[in-house]
């Protein structure tokens, strides 16, 4: 006789195999690539990570383009959270205007009442 399954356990069937999936899916992901490759060491401060704080781990991309992922890693270097975060703060400070390293316009220039006059007279 087949067993019977309660709604229960087919909904934790499928968590279980969406967090499965969603595993395979990281695993093929250019984190678990530099992770495999490179020792779990912040490339700046020399700070050891172990399996039980590797999420404070992170991937840096030396030239700043997240496309950019080649097979053999050379674009990538682990940099604890503290450090990445250090890292793109100073890459930022030291764009034209502060400007941002995606954006490419100065930051402060940003006017959010300049056209206020046009849409109220649109508005009228």
């Amino acid at each position: 006789m087949p067993k019977k399954t309660t709604p229960d356990a087919d909904k934790l069937d499928r968590l279980v195999a969406a967090a499965q999936h969603s595993r395979a899916q990281r695993e093929r992901g250019y984190r678990a690539q530099a992770l495999k490759l490179q020792p779990w060491i912040c490339a700046r401060c020399a700070r050891e990570f172990e399996r039980a704080n590797l999420s404070l781990l992170t991937v840096h991309h030396k030239d700043h383009n997240h496309d950019n992922n080649p097979a053999d890693g050379s674009n990538w270097e682990l940099l604890c959270l503290y450090c990445h975060e250090n890292e793109h703060s100073r890459h930022v400070a030291a764009s034209p205007l502060g400007a941002s390293a995606d954006k490419r316009t100065p930051s402060g220039t940003y006017k959010a009442f300049a056209d206020l006059k046009g849409r109220w007279e649109k508005a009228k």
